[in-house]
């Protein structure tokens, strides 16, 4: 309860277990869970440069390049409206979030490592789908499955 007005008094019995130094142990731990937000940060700033790049848009996305190119002076908002692009972007943070839903059941059943051993092969997987990608659907396999990755690698770290 807030401000232990209403406190359990066996929770309090227990207090002293939790009174411990701050370790080195402990602050890399924290450091390690925190990265797993920063994934997220990390390839919202790359997928945003990679969808604005000539050589990108001339490979899966033609019809947005030649849009960029007949207005050059003008904004970019509605040069890349495109639902595609859009699946493009949003499909690793949606299945991220579906994911973390199978890794909990995975991560309550096999522990914290299936789950690592889960979203390690899934990450690896789609950075070589995403690496070999031929077409635009190749592409949103290779980051639904870095997303499955992210997924499962920031419920074995909770």
């Amino acid at each position: 309860m807030a401000g232990g007005v209403l406190a359990d008094e066996g929770a309090l019995k227990r207090a002293h277990l939790y009174e411990h130094r701050i370790t080195a142990y402990f602050i890399f731990a924290c450091i390690v869970g925190s990265l797993g937000g920063s994934l997220f940060g990390y390839d919202l700033g790359v997928s945003g440069g990679v969808t604005s790049m000539d050589d990108f848009l001339i490979e899966f996305f033609p019809g947005i390049y030649k849009r960029k190119q007949m207005h050059m002076h003008e904004t970019d908002y509605c040069k890349y409206d495109n639902q595609i692009l859009t699946l493009f972007t949003s499909s690793l943070y949606f299945a991220g979030l579906i994911s973390t839903f199978g890794a909990s059941y995975v991560t309550r059943i096999y522990g914290r490592r299936g789950s690592i051993l889960v979203g390690s092969v899934s990450f690896f997987l789609g950075g070589v789908v995403n690496a070999t990608a031929k077409n635009i659907i190749m592409l949103i396999l290779g980051r639904i499955f870095l997303g499955i990755g992210i997924g499962f690698g920031n419920q074995a770290n909770l």
